[in-house]
């Protein structure tokens, strides 16, 4: 990690920050053990104030028990935007991570962000909720886990649908056996974007754009890059929309089919990859899984669904807003009757603030979070090398395959390091 010195100008400038803003106590001063007590609240630190960004701060200032305290951007006019009494703005993610007063971290940055910034505030003690997906490649989520587990501290991943009724259910009736046992899986998800200006232009003053940049490879300025574009279709920061947007599906098939075990997993596909642009991430694809037990995966673009096909049926869930199922009457089950019972969660932001409080794993968990991670990136790197790869998930290694291994992790743009 960047280690920097503290010298006096940023003494000063730290000391006349707490002068202006009003003392709030963080929460895990009050609790006992270090922890935040039943009724404290729980005061929240955002990274990244893009759209996302903006989404999930306006969906914790519903929340109970929670105070959003602090703010961090690059972008001078996003962070300027949350500035208010009683909050305090960073222009490096560094300042807020180190601000005793924040007890819980939301990263909602660019997917190259992701777990460099997740793993400094861990280490620094708090607690995260960390935008989908994880990383950009499999390494970084694998730290990630490692690290909340043996810090014991709490982590929500951003996949909303968990925290809905109609996918919780949808996913318990395949649980519970209500459709046999599940063979297929088919899962689309929306593809990606093409073009993107690779003209260098001066950078906007607005901007820290080293920093923005980051542990990526430094590259010139252009128009599209710095926007939630450039930050989910260059392959720099992402693989795209198979993990960006399939992170929400890929996440459902673990919750409805855990597809984990001994074994291996194969993996082979075909997809389009832009050239000569700006957006270079896979564009759309078609991949196909075979884990060990006969289960098959189907993986394309398209209207965002997951569909479970077993012997006695099948389940699907879409953003339609509905549960369709055959025999039709499974999606009219009481879930009370089922044998097989999901982590209930009515609000996902609420979730994470009530588990920062009581210690136990919210709904959207790290280790499950990694597996559907695991799953977009053997898709991405099968496309890539257009070969079918095989996966052991005991040993969390592509077997048998240099080039395709050595995709599995990125280097990082020094000084910043994992």
């Amino acid at each position: 990690m960047n280690d920097r010195r503290l010298d006096r100008r940023s003494l000063l400038k730290g000391a006349a920050a707490m002068a202006a803003a009003p003392l709030f106590v963080p929460a895990t001063l009050l609790g006992t053990g270090g922890r935040p007590g039943a009724n404290d609240l729980v005061n929240l630190g955002f990274v990244g104030l893009g759209g996302r960004g903006s989404s999930l701060i306006q969906s914790f200032l519903g929340t109970s028990g929670s105070r959003c305290a602090a703010f961090a951007d690059c972008f001078k006019s996003r962070r300027e935007k949350w500035a208010g009494p009683g909050r305090k703005v960073y222009a490096d993610l560094r300042d807020l991570v180190a601000d005793r007063d924040v007890d819980a971290v939301v990263i909602a940055t660019p997917d190259h962000w992701h777990v460099t910034a997740g793993l400094l505030a861990i280490r620094a003690g708090k607690d995260v909720y960390v935008e989908k997906p994880i990383g950009h490649c499999v390494r970084n989520g694998q730290v990630m886990r490692k690290e909340v587990r043996a810090r014991k501290r709490i982590f929500q991943y951003g996949t909303q649908r968990r925290s809905t009724a109609y996918y919780r259910l949808g996913c318990e009736l395949v649980r519970s056996g209500r459709i046999g046992k599940v063979h297929t899986i088919d899962l689309a998800t929306p593809n990606g974007r093409e073009g993107g200006s690779l003209q260098e232009i001066p950078v906007p003053p607005d901007l820290d754009y080293d920093l923005w940049l980051g542990p990526a490879p430094k590259a010139p300025y252009t128009k599209d890059r710095c926007t939630c574009f450039g930050a989910y279709f260059i392959y720099d920061y992402s693989i795209g929309h198979m993990a960006g947007n399939g992170a929400h599906n890929l996440d459902l098939v673990v919750w409805g089919c855990d597809p984990r075990g001994a074994g291996t997993v194969k993996v082979e596909g075909k997809g389009v990859v832009p050239v000569d642009c700006l957006f270079n991430a896979v564009h759309s694809w078609n991949v196909r899984y075979e884990f060990a037990g006969g289960l098959g995966m189907n993986f394309t673009t398209g209207q965002f669904f997951v569909q479970f096909t077993g012997t006695e049926g099948w389940v699907r869930v879409s953003d339609q807003g509905r549960l369709e199922t055959e025999p039709k009457e499974l999606s009219q089950a009481d879930p009370g009757t089922l044998p097989v019972r999901l982590p209930t969660s009515g609000h996902h932001a609420q979730n994470f603030v009530d588990c920062v409080k009581s210690r136990k794993d919210p709904v959207s968990t790290v280790d499950d979070a990694v597996t559907s991670d695991v799953l977009s990136h053997l898709g991405d790197i099968a496309v890539r090398t257009r070969r079918k790869i095989a996966w052991d998930w005991e040993r969390e290694e592509i077997l048998g395959d240099a080039e395709a291994s050595r995709m599995l992790e990125r280097p990082l743009r020094a000084p910043w390091t994992l």
